[in-house]
């Protein structure tokens, strides 16, 4: 026999059943909240409020659901998000949402009524995308965020009914969802070795990179979050540094622009090594405001910081020492290097990943680490708990040997 849902039904002190569901009429929601039937008997199981629940919603659909006033395709209903429901949206995302929409979901579903597309059809699409078309997992992750806007978008003002809205997009059992994900794609955890580590220091030491490079390995920051770092976000008698930028290209200019999330905002403690190196630089940096004081007044840029007035590229802590601005493409030289001339596939987000693999193989509090390396959900940094790197392995081998 079919477990029944009791979702939203609980018992009441006396020993009789109640049960509770949300409802939105008008654009706004009403919980309701009742402890009997339909005909004002009492609930004295939990079957009997489990029954009364489905009837009471069933009753609430079937007399209060509007139906859709007008059909939309899904290109007018994206159309109608981008000029209303994207405003707060980050100008990567938009650029994200529009390449995708231009590339990919313009022709294959840009004429059809948002309110005839199926579940089913969604999730072979997206299997399609992934299986066939060799998509990354994430990527076509973002096909499937897409496809949630836009029938939110639809159900907000009124294309879909609830019943579709649901079957789409919340029921469990019959929304769209990604397809089951390949084994080669179990992990995307890239985490060097010590001996890498020490022949990556070596690379970059005394390169106009290695500051950003150290700034990766000690402190785990993201690409866009190095190269938009400030001088006047460093505390050098503290031994920390704020995060609340990042350097961007936007229509082809350099930006410092907000953080991706609000989590991205973050205060980071330095590790001795890195902050004297910081220190050194800092001393350097007086030097040359001085002695190459023509130089840098010539070769310096300015850009758009983040309340929108330009600064020099003097203030950035990646900044050659001439004023010549760093950006975030100075690491594909060295990319492309390493791994010709050390063998070592090298991407600049790795040094991160690196970064939460060591500080969770000594034990660093999850709480803690998810706070520096600026997550939103502590399950992405549990991940780093989880991942098998070789140091990891060696720590588990002498712990074998000690049995």
């Amino acid at each position: 026999m079919a477990k029944l849902n009791d979702t939203g039904v609980y018992q009441l002190k006396g020993g009789n059943w109640a049960f509770r569901y949300t409802i939105t009429a008008d654009g706004k929601k009403k919980d309701v909240r009742k402890a009997k039937d339909e005909f004002g008997n009492p609930l004295r199981t939990k079957t009997d409020a489990i029954r009364a629940r489905n009837r009471a919603t069933e009753m609430e659909r079937a007399g209060k659901t509007p139906t859709p006033k007008v059909r939309r395709t899904v290109k007018e209903v994206f159309t109608e998000f981008c000029e209303t429901g994207r405003t707060d949206r980050a100008y990567r995302t938009k650029q994200k949402q529009d390449s995708l929409w231009e590339n990919h979901l313009k022709n294959r579903f840009g004429k059809r009524f948002v309110d005839e597309i199926t579940s089913a059809e969604i999730n072979d699409y997206l299997s399609e995308l992934y299986y066939v078309e060799g998509f990354s997992y994430q990527y076509t992750q973002a096909f499937l965020k897409m496809f949630y806007l836009i029938f939110g978008q639809a159900y907000s003002r009124n294309y879909l009914d609830v019943d579709i809205y649901n079957k789409l997009c919340v029921n469990k059992d019959t929304r769209i969802k990604m397809p089951k994900m390949k084994t080669e794609d179990d992990t995307d955890i890239v985490a060097f070795s010590r001996e890498e580590l020490s022949r990556l220091d070596d690379y970059f030491k005394g390169t106009n990179a290695e500051t950003a490079y150290l700034l990766g390995r000690y402190c785990g920051l993201r690409i866009n979050e190095a190269f938009g770092l400030k001088w006047d976000n460093v505390n050098l008698e503290v031994g920390t540094i704020t995060i609340d930028r990042q350097m961007q290209y936007q229509d082809g200019l350099i930006k410092l622009v907000a953080p991706k999330t609000r989590n991205s905002r973050r205060t980071i403690y330095l590790c001795p090594h890195l902050l004297e190196h910081l220190r050194k630089r800092a001393e350097q940096r007086e030097k040359d405001a001085v002695e190459l004081a023509p130089l840098r007044k010539q070769k310096q840029r300015f850009i758009d910081d983040i309340d929108g007035k330009k600064i020099s590229s003097t203030e950035l802590v990646n900044c050659l020492p001439d004023g010549t601005i760093q950006t975030v493409n100075s690491f594909k030289y060295p990319s492309r290097e390493i791994k010709s001339k050390l063998g070592i596939n090298f991407k600049y987000h790795f040094l991160r990943h690196t970064y939460g693999t060591l500080m969770a193989e000594m034990n660093t509090p999850t709480h803690l680490l998810c706070n520096q390396m600026g997550h939103g959900n502590v399950h992405t940094t549990q991940r780093y708990y989880i991942a098998v790197s070789k140091s990891g392995i060696e720590i588990l081998q002498n712990n074998l040997n000690q049995l």
